[in-house]
């Protein structure tokens, strides 16, 4: 039996995961939740925090978007028995160029907090979904704490990893407006694959991560 812990994107709750659905002879799966961070806290002690959450050893970590940095940082403290990143990034080689910009200059500090609160922060994960899509996915935030959101956005943009690491299995699509696939290497690409594919693209997910997970890749 391999333990599965589920991190969401940035201020998305474990709903996200709500159609994916493994096979309960082989897999249980656990949902990692949020936590407001602490004054100017450091990556390092939020997630040494986040891990509270975590009590099997060396488990399966699925991390989705700003989740999949956190469960890369997971696996600098503890041991994992496998990485899958969807929707996210490897280092921050792979970040688009206006979020380097934005790391170069602080733009993201001076951006206002209350355009990416609740709505707003799925609207830019779902750029190209039809609107009625766009309001079924309202119910997957979860978060919209101000200092929550600030602290997230400063992580994200200052994540200092510059090389992927070993092992990792990560999945995008190739329709992703936040990280762009011209900027990600070595992953399976999934056509037409939107930021929030995990939702609507669930039935690949249900297909192929048993596969992934039991034989740390898709067999040809």
């Amino acid at each position: 039996m391999k333990h599965l812990y589920f991190m969401p994107g940035m201020a998305a709750g474990p709903s996200i995961f709500e159609h994916i659905q493994l096979p309960e002879n082989d897999f249980t799966c656990h949902y990692l939740e949020w936590i407001i961070p602490e004054n100017k806290e450091r990556l390092t002690s939020y997630v040494s925090r986040l891990l509270q959450q975590v009590t099997h050893t060396n488990p399966v970590l699925i991390g989705v978007s700003f989740g999949g940095i956190i469960v890369q940082e997971m696996a600098k403290q503890i041991n994992v028995d496998q990485l899958i990143l969807i929707s996210t990034v490897k280092s921050n080689q792979e970040f688009p160029r206006r979020m380097r910009f934005s790391r170069l200059i602080g733009l993201h500090k001076v951006f206002p907090t209350r355009l990416v609160e609740s709505f707003e922060v799925l609207s830019s994960y779902s750029r190209g979904v039809a609107p009625k899509k766009i309001e079924r996915y309202k119910k997957y935030l979860s978060v919209n704490s101000s200092v929550y959101l600030e602290w997230a956005l400063d992580t994200i943009v200052n994540w200092d990893q510059k090389e992927p690491l070993p092992g990792v299995i990560h999945i995008h699509g190739d329709a992703d407006p936040v990280f762009p696939i011209k900027y990600i290497k070595n992953c399976i690409i999934i056509p037409k694959g939107t930021h929030v594919m995990i939702v609507n693209r669930y039935r690949w997910f249900n297909e192929h991560l048993p596969e992934l997970i039991v034989h740390k890749g898709i067999k040809n």
